[in-house]
């Protein structure tokens, strides 16, 4: 990738903004351009956890060391109650945070409104409004999702409830995922994590308010419904038409549970150090993410094939085992693991299906200007892009 002095991120983002401030610390002119009108667009101030079980490194540490700081608000979570299928609880405990509690939208404090506060310190020009068609020179794609593969559906409100998380496994509640309720001083979330049976959406979170309500004292008042979806791949490149492609719009999700903020960030700096020092983005991604992004497919495929009976089993050994080494095991590659992927992939070859090329700089028909079958923008538009030193995005609606 030839060294330029600008370059230009599409779209505002976790990923697209750390990779925009650690570009812009290190002395880049670095334009940032968001079609909607702010940040943290698809979110609704709801609580969401920063993954922390699946590396050694403390997450915040991981940012810490890219430059960006993590002066968002959040709260340590290493305890809390999972209840089974049959809805018995169990306590699961860490040695160490299991994950980071933060708010998304763009509100004060949440994680988006404080990234592009980095970000604007920084000397980045952020341009909302802006919806791209035509960019010279280098540049990141990252426009999030490109299709659903998980929804979550739920309500943020207000509470006097005590501190805590609580998840439950069951397809009444969540098909294919889990429901959960996170509390942190007087505000709360509820929802349903699904992973199949969208069209029943409205039945899982009923359901699922209902249970909390019974076995965890849920308390609403002024409650709010949201709603948010996410996309999972394990992409070739993440390179479209010679641009790096990060976060969702790469597909950088786990496909077991959805946790995809750590995915988003670390894409952002990998993608920032290879324009940096002209080095391989595809090879540092496919060392970084991509062994944690196969065994997701594999934790997906075991999980949906062990059924009700094997999350109980799960369940009852997290319960009785330090969680964050249970789950650092469970969510690391192995030998194993890399022997079922090729059967885990077939068994999700649509789902996992990138409709981009996968060329890292190619000039096919779908570069030049071919169409994505679907994307999962809110208002149901789809993206076009043309490869070459100018790369274009056309938004049209679908049928």
């Amino acid at each position: 990738m030839p060294r330029r002095s600008e370059t230009t991120i599409v779209g505002a983002g976790p990923a697209g903004l750390a990779c925009a401030i650690v570009l812009a610390q290190a002395g880049r002119r670095v334009t940032v351009r968001e079609w909607h009108s702010r940040v943290g667009h698809r979110f609704h101030d709801d609580f969401q956890g920063l993954e922390n079980w699946s590396r050694d490194e403390d997450v915040l540490e991981e940012i810490a060391k890219a430059g960006i700081a993590s002066d968002f608000e959040w709260h340590p979570v290493s305890a809390g109650t999972v209840f089974d299928p049959s809805g018995k609880p169990h306590q699961v405990q860490g040695r160490r945070p299991l994950f980071y509690l933060l708010r998304r939208g763009p509100a004060e404090g949440t994680l988006d409104d404080v990234l592009l506060k980095q970000a604007l310190a920084a000397g980045v020009d952020v341009r909302f409004n802006d919806r791209v068609r035509k960019f010279d020179g280098a540049g990141v794609l990252a426009a999030g999702p490109r299709q659903v593969g998980v929804i979550a559906a739920g309500y943020v409100f207000e509470t006097d409830m005590e501190d805590g998380a609580w998840l439950a496994l069951g397809h009444a509640l969540a098909p294919g995922g889990y429901a959960y309720l996170l509390v942190q001083g007087g505000r709360g979330t509820v929802a349903s994590c699904m992973f199949t049976g969208f069209h029943d959406q409205a039945k899982h979170v009923a359901a699922t308010v209902a249970f909390f309500r019974t076995n965890a004292g849920l308390d609403m008042r002024d409650s709010r419904t949201f709603g948010g979806y996410g996309n999972i791949r394990v992409p070739a490149a993440a390179m479209q038409g010679g641009h790096p492609v990060i976060g969702e719009q790469a597909g950088f999700q786990d496909m077991l549970a959805g946790f995809g903020i750590r995915y988003a960030i670390r894409s952002g700096v990998l993608a920032a150090q290879s324009i940096l020092d002209d080095g391989d983005y595809t090879a540092r991604w496919q060392a970084e993410i991509g062994p944690w992004l196969k065994a997701g497919v594999v934790n997906r495929l075991v999980f949906s094939q062990a059924g009700e009976p094997g999350m109980k089993l799960a369940i009852s050994r997290l319960a009785r085992s330090d969680a964050d080494r249970l789950l650092k095991r469970a969510y690391g590659p192995s030998p194993l693991k890399s022997i079922l992927l090729p059967f885990a992939r077939r068994h999700y070859r649509a789902q996992l299906a990138d409709p981009g090329c996968g060329s890292a700089d190619c000039d096919c028909v779908w570069c030049r200007h071919g169409e994505h079958r679907k994307a999962a923008r809110p208002d149901g538009s789809r993206i076009r892009l043309r490869a070459g030193r100018k790369t274009e995005i056309c938004y049209r609606s679908m049928p």
